[in-house]
């Protein structure tokens, strides 16, 4: 795993204040947004990378102002297409960090295909989902991951479509890093951020965020301390797969369906980052009997897709003509009488 190149920067160590911007944080009072930011700042001052070294794209949404509250390059681009800018930035310059900012319904709706591909190419950027299962921005509406039936001001009688579950969707585009965590768990949130900041290639993470206005409790058991020990499957690797900080049970398979047994029975799991098949079947664990995967489900080094580009360009420049007369006269020519 390589770490972000330490830069010739200011001679004092940074701070959360050298990545806050003078802009006025206009979230509703309660929004998950909040601490994602104050987490976000804490560990790109951790990082010890200057400022300008951070690019931060947006799309569009409630998630979609975070470059104006960061001290750093930002744009907010445009719907769904934060992933392509991201990918032309990198492209371009290499040598930059660059973050990709967007919402459940801005990447995995207009966005959707911008996202695998991104994911697929493995390019090397860092793309946080705050997922918070409904429209905010728009006041409402439902999303591609609201939970069928969820009745918002766009189904009234309940949705009836089936919601897309982010991860599964990262690990079948082939991201390279994949992980969750949320916006009541500082701690947890910065050490996922601070393991996806040092990942070389495709970085998806999903981060469950609470809307208190339009889906208010949308992941009470996790958010809720007390729920959170019955309900969390805290990821570590070559640990087994337990169930909250206790750790009274974990999971295991009975063929190829995964069940929860007691911790120590025979056949738990143990976490490991680099097998896939584990990969699928940590992001099938949803719904009534089973705990939700949180943390790094995946993590793989693989050569990424701005790392093979710009290596064809530099060979293509080795390769030129000398000049362009010789160039002309190359290859197949021909002579018009």
């Amino acid at each position: 795993m390589d770490a972000p190149a330490k830069k010739a920067g200011p001679e004092k160590r940074l701070t959360r204040k050298d990545f806050q911007s003078d802009r006025e944080i206009r979230w509703c009072p309660g929004c998950g947004d909040y601490s994602i930011l104050a987490q976000f700042q804490k560990v790109l001052a951790e990082l010890d990378v200057p400022r300008e070294e951070h690019v931060i794209v947006s799309g569009i949404g409630c998630a979609s102002r975070f470059p104006y509250y960061m001290n750093t390059y930002g744009i907010h681009s445009i719907h769904g297409r934060a992933p392509a800018v991201a990918t032309g930035i990198k492209l371009m310059r290499p040598e930059l960090t660059v973050w990709v900012v967007t919402g459940d319904g801005d990447a995995l709706s207009i966005g959707g295909n911008h996202l695998i591909h991104a994911l697929r190419r493995n390019v090397d950027i860092k793309i946080l989902l705050f997922n918070n299962r409904i429209y905010g921005l728009t006041k409402g509406q439902y999303s591609p991951t609201s939970p069928q039936g969820a009745q918002t001001r766009s189904t009234p009688s309940g949705s009836v479509d089936y919601p897309i579950h982010p991860l599964r969707l990262a690990a079948a585009a082939g991201a390279s890093f994949i992980a969750r965590t949320l916006d009541t768990d500082p701690k947890h949130m910065q050490q996922v951020l601070t393991r996806a900041a040092h990942h070389r290639g495709a970085v998806f993470v999903e981060i469950y965020q609470n809307c208190p206005i339009y889906n208010d409790g949308a992941y009470a058991e996790l958010a809720d301390r007390d729920q959170r020990d019955e309900n969390g499957l805290y990821l570590k690797p070559g640990k087994p797969l337990a169930v909250g900080d206790r750790g009274t049970k974990a999971t295991a398979v009975d063929g190829l369906q995964p069940k929860l047994v007691r911790a120590g029975s025979p056949g738990v799991l143990k976490h490991d980052e680099r097998n896939e098949g584990l990969l699928g079947l940590l992001t099938r664990l949803e719904g009534p009997g089973f705990a939700i995967p949180v943390g790094v489900l995946h993590d793989v080094q693989q050569p990424s897709f701005d790392e093979m580009a710009n290596a064809q360009i530099s060979d293509a420049r080795r390769s030129l003509q000398p000049d362009l007369q010789t160039l002309l006269n190359s290859g197949t020519t021909w002579t018009v009488e």
